[in-house]
């Protein structure tokens, strides 16, 4: 089964949104999880 270049193309954008995706997701829970250390170490004082 051969695929043409526009599918080609179309799963390249299509995986490289993923990857975005992942990315930011990643950030936003590392962001949340050091505002939730810094908050509670800042409350345990």
């Amino acid at each position: 089964m051969s695929s043409t270049p526009v599918e080609d193309g179309r799963r390249v954008r299509h995986q490289a949104r993923d990857a975005v995706v992942l990315m930011t997701f990643s950030a936003v829970v590392s962001v949340g999880a050091a505002l939730t250390v810094v908050l509670l170490t800042h409350l345990g004082r």
